[in-house]
């Protein structure tokens, strides 16, 4: 019988998180079928995934309206709301975290997306979801700004598990692999352990794409011969060329004196994690951003859809670390024709940072809604 796909991606060394939570899975057995089936070692939630959990499902209104009558505020009945569930996912994968020895088996929470511009603010919150959620497999989401790199070497220091989000650039993962890695050794200065310490960079793939692509057509259409069949060439490329040059980054920074210090107290890699892993464009093969970037000491969270992709049709191969040279070469051709990476990587952390503040309004309404619509008298 062949082996399964998922279970093959995963002996790689490529850990599959699943992109996506919600209260019905965790309770009707999705969630342990997937964790069983396909592999899955952990999860992630951001605003724009509870928003969704929250618009389309009836499965919070008891617990809505028990907080209702203790008098929680909107803001936090979501936070008693998105605690519980990540604690309950925390439970289901501590089997995970406990054969691997803490090694995986981990579930993300965010702050909220308005404390991404303040170091102070993103710590103070990351604190209290991490007490509040109270298991040694959760970790904090933390943006990945220059605030939120600050925020990432105090909460590293203080012990706390962090998954920097939004990571676009390279010099954006160049500075939170800094802030993980003076965050262990202001730990360590302070005489504590930093064995039982995780992280993961999460970084963002198929949205450089989206919008590299856009400002290439817009190229396109004014151009002619060619120069359009060049500029033609180039789309669909950049993201995966971004990504691995993020990879050769992260294998730099791992090794010699000073990572090599911390490795033997213990200290575990900080993976990098693929993020924004569907395919936004139909005509792009629907696995491309999973199967160009598969490696050791990495993880991929995927949205359902794409995990069933996958396991139907995905081809397992390293691939992470192949054709860095030509990786660099598309950037630089794609500078050339007039497309600043720069420009587009900032852009982009500022568009997740807003699409995830619409989320959070959106769910924050939607949660007001619901409790009018559970209150005696309510439609």
């Amino acid at each position: 019988m062949p082996k399964n796909k998922l279970q093959e991606l995963h002996d790689s060394g490529q850990s599959i998180w699943l992109d996506s939570i919600d209260r019905r899975m965790l309770h009707d057995g999705e969630l342990d079928r997937r964790i069983r089936d396909e592999a899955l070692t952990g999860m992630t939630s951001n605003p724009t995934i509870f928003q969704k959990a929250l618009a389309s499902s009836n499965a919070y209104d008891e617990q809505v309206g028990e907080g209702e009558e203790k008098g929680h505020s909107t803001w936090e009945l979501f936070e008693l709301l998105e605690t519980t569930d990540v604690r309950d996912a925390c439970d289901r994968f501590a089997a995970v975290y406990s054969s691997t020895r803490g090694a995986d088996g981990y579930v993300s929470i965010e702050v909220s997306p308005g404390v991404s511009n303040s170091a102070d603010a993103t710590v103070e919150e990351a604190r209290r979801l991490w007490k509040t959620v109270d298991r040694p497999n959760v970790m904090v989401k933390v943006p990945g700004t220059a605030e939120g790199a600050i925020a990432v070497r105090r909460l590293i220091a203080e012990g706390i598990n962090v998954n920097i989000t939004l990571l676009f650039a390279i010099e954006a993962h160049e500075r939170v692999i800094e802030a993980y890695l003076a965050g262990l050794e202001d730990r360590v200065k302070a005489g504590k352990p930093i064995d039982g310490l995780a992280s993961v960079a999460s970084f963002f793939v198929s949205r450089v794409d989206t919008e590299i692509d856009k400002r290439l057509d817009a190229l396109i259409s004014k151009a002619v011969g060619g120069e359009k069949e060049r500029l033609k060439m180039l789309k669909g490329r950049a993201a995966i060329a971004n990504a691995k040059l993020a990879y050769r980054l992260f294998r730099q920074k791992f090794t010699g004196p000073r990572w090599e210090a911390l490795a033997k107290l213990g200290a575990r890699l900080q993976r990098p994690l693929w993020a924004s892993t569907s395919t936004k464009n139909p005509e792009y093969r629907d696995v491309m951003y999973v199967e160009e970037l598969i490696g050791p000491d990495t993880v991929d969270t995927m949205p359902p859809a794409t995990i069933d992709a996958f396991r139907d049709h995905g081809v397992v191969d390293k691939t992470v670390d192949k054709k860095v040279a030509a990786a660099e070469g598309l950037l630089r051709e794609i500078e050339a024709v007039g497309i600043s990476v720069n420009e587009v990587t900032a852009k982009l952390l500022v568009d997740g940072i807003a699409s995830f503040q619409k989320s959070f309004d959106e769910l924050v309404a939607g949660l007001e809604s619901k409790i009018g619509s559970l209150a005696p008298g309510g439609k």
